[in-house]
């Protein structure tokens, strides 16, 4: 049985090199790395229709709720008063934990969405992860460098998250 999609990404991102690859995707390259992730963990092909689905919701909730409240953490990173840090550090964890309560809102609502069309079992799972993410990555806006997508998908494989069901 495969792992729920927030099991699946949380143990992810954990693994060697894979959150610095999801930030700089993120950081450097304008992508959403929950709609990354959720388009390896389908393990399988995203076709069009779907992946415009996909990153309409995910840009509604990246707009209207992520990012504010990644503004709001990365702010409160560095002091707004002489002294604040007592009160300023403590609101920058709740902020946080808001943030990743955001993304896992967003995440259960991706699962939700049906993929119609299974993968050709000719395609090894770098094949079928690298043409997920250049498809999702296009969808939500210029196409990653392929560099910064083999970067994810290397540490995804080195860490036994593809093609594994994580249990």
């Amino acid at each position: 049985m495969k792992a729920d999609f927030w099991t699946w990404a949380v143990k992810a991102y954990g693994g060697e090199g894979v959150a610095a690859a999801c930030l700089s995707l993120q950081d450097d390259h304008g992508q959403n790395v929950p709609l990354l992730l959720w388009a390896v963990w389908l393990d399988g092909p995203v076709d069009e229709a779907l992946a415009l689905k996909a990153a309409e919701l995910a840009r509604l909730w990246s707009d209207e709720v992520i990012v504010p409240l990644r503004f709001l953490r990365r702010r409160l990173k560095t002091a707004l008063t002489e002294g604040d840090a007592a009160h300023r550090l403590p609101l920058r964890e709740k902020i946080k934990g808001l943030e990743l309560e955001a993304e896992r809102a967003l995440m259960a609502q991706l699962v939700v969405l049906e993929n119609p069309i299974k993968f050709e079992t000719n395609q090894n799972v770098n094949e079928r992860a690298m043409a997920s993410l250049r498809r999702v990555s296009g969808v939500w806006g210029e196409v990653a460098p392929d560099l910064a997508l083999e970067r994810l998908t290397e540490a995804l494989i080195k860490g036994q998250f593809l093609g594994y069901d994580g249990e």
